[in-house]
């Protein structure tokens, strides 16, 4: 997309010029140069501001059946605490790596009846 704005943006401003050098006191030649030449600026700017890439922020919002309470999280294998830097979601699903012990597993919920 860059290129081919760069592209017409100098064929533009080669117009342009063409305009400026044929000007022979002709303030209607002066006026489309000067216009052509500012047109081509607009559209190499664009141009560059169209190649840019754009930030994109995610984010996941999780419907949880029933009421819930907050308790502290726990390993399963090791007992230890877990912090929220050690839950990941993956694919829609929760899944938890302990520092203490190095377990890696998927949390599930359990049916709430």
């Amino acid at each position: 997309m860059r290129v081919i704005s760069y592209l017409i943006a100098i064929a533009v401003a080669g117009i342009g010029f063409i305009f400026l050098v044929g000007y022979q006191g002709q303030i209607a030649r002066l006026i489309i140069g000067v216009v052509l030449l500012l047109a081509a600026a607009a559209i190499a700017y664009l141009g560059h501001l169209a190649s840019i890439p754009k930030k994109t922020t995610t984010t996941q919002k999780i419907d949880l059946s029933g009421d819930v309470s907050l308790e502290e999280f726990r390993c399963r294998s090791c007992n230890a605490p877990l912090s929220k830097d050690q839950i990941d979601v993956k694919a829609g699903a929760i899944f938890v790596e302990c520092d203490h012990c190095g377990a890696t597993y998927q949390v599930e919920e359990e049916p709430k009846w």
